[in-house]
């Protein structure tokens, strides 16, 4: 359902905008930021079925929820399947996700923690 409240976004519409741009992309991968505020961040981010996001840095607090498909995140220590309405909270630790089939997730972030 749309609606003219600039405030309301449409998280399955967006996400299957990204996973179009996706599909397209050599990197196999889109993001778009859905909120940036003074202490919250949320991202919505795409991912074709294999590719995957190297291993990079944790933010200090963070979850990933997954939207659509199934990821893998995975740090040196542990691995985690995630899919569809799974919401983990990301481990303080270098990590990377892999999609096992095109997905779609949602990354926030607490961006006041230092």
């Amino acid at each position: 359902m749309m609606t003219d409240n600039p405030h309301i976004q449409n998280l399955r519409e967006l996400a299957e905008e990204l996973l179009q741009k996706a599909r397209g992309a050599s990197s196999g991968r889109a993001a778009h930021s859905v909120y940036s505020g003074r202490y919250l961040k949320q991202a919505l981010l795409t991912l074709t079925a294999g590719t995957t996001m190297a291993e990079h840095d944790s933010p200090p607090e963070a979850t990933l929820q997954v939207l659509q498909g199934s990821v893998a995140l995975s740090s040196a220590e542990e691995s985690w399947d995630l899919r569809a309405g799974d919401i983990m909270t990301i481990p303080p630790e270098r990590h990377s996700v892999q999609a096992h089939e095109d997905s779609a997730f949602l990354l926030i972030i607490r961006t006041d923690v230092s």
